[in-house]
């Protein structure tokens, strides 16, 4: 081995003063404690029932609720076979009084749009419209009733994305504010390939939910 060079220039950490080799150390523990609690709240979300989910499951539904939830959908006999569209229109309150209510925002075609061609899309584009709906779907029932404790949570998520998406659009104008918003799905089922015995209706079935209101600190897009 070749002895090293005396006074030869440090690269790296080593390079760097005393107090920010300790700031990157930290920062590197920190991340490391983070991950580690990451993928322990994963396997526990996903692990059968045990001692440790039943005293603390509140808090990995927290953790993993929900950004975090795994879906399992692509390894079942019979994968999803449907294209769910979720759309939006609002009431908007102009600067001068006035009211006025939106079109239907298709806001899956908008995401499609973003990732068509796209060779790195970005996670919120592939899956933060689609995972909400999910999310919404499972804590209700076929009448949009919370089907349990998350109910509200879902509802909550799911409205804040969608008055995003709208300021996001432009579908209100400088100095006017988002009073309700009503989400509506549009799910239509893949044509089966022509080989396939399978029948099934291509008639598009919409699901319409009422209308919420919108916060006053949600109304002008304040959460962006």
């Amino acid at each position: 081995m070749r002895e090293p060079v005396p006074g030869s220039a440090r690269t790296g950490v080593a390079a760097l003063s005393p107090r920010y080799q300790i700031g990157v150390v930290l920062a590197l523990a920190v991340v490391a404690v983070t991950v580690c609690v990451h993928l322990g709240m994963v396997f526990l979300h996903v692990a059968p029932s045990n001692t440790v989910t039943k005293q603390h499951g509140e808090a990995v539904e927290e953790w993993i609720y929900p950004e975090f939830e795994q879906n399992w959908k692509l390894f079942a006999p019979n994968p999803l076979q449907q294209n769910i569209a979720v759309q939006v229109r609002a009431e908007i309150r102009t600067g001068d009084g006035g009211s006025r209510t939106t079109g239907w925002y298709d806001l899956t075609a908008q995401d499609g749009r973003a990732i068509d061609g796209n060779l790195l899309p970005s996670h919120a584009q592939q899956n933060e419209l689609r995972r909400a709906w999910d999310f919404f779907s499972a804590t209700h029932d076929g009448d949009n009733r919370p089907s349990g404790m998350r109910g509200a949570l879902s509802e909550t998520y799911l409205r804040r994305i969608v008055v995003l998406r709208l300021h996001r659009a432009d579908a209100v104008e400088p100095g006017a504010v988002v009073d309700r918003v009503q989400v509506r799905s549009r799910t239509t089922n893949v044509r089966p390939p022509e080989w396939s015995e399978e029948r099934i209706s291509l008639e598009p079935v919409d699901r319409l939910l009422p209308w919420w209101p919108v916060p006053v600190d949600e109304a002008q897009g304040g959460a962006r």
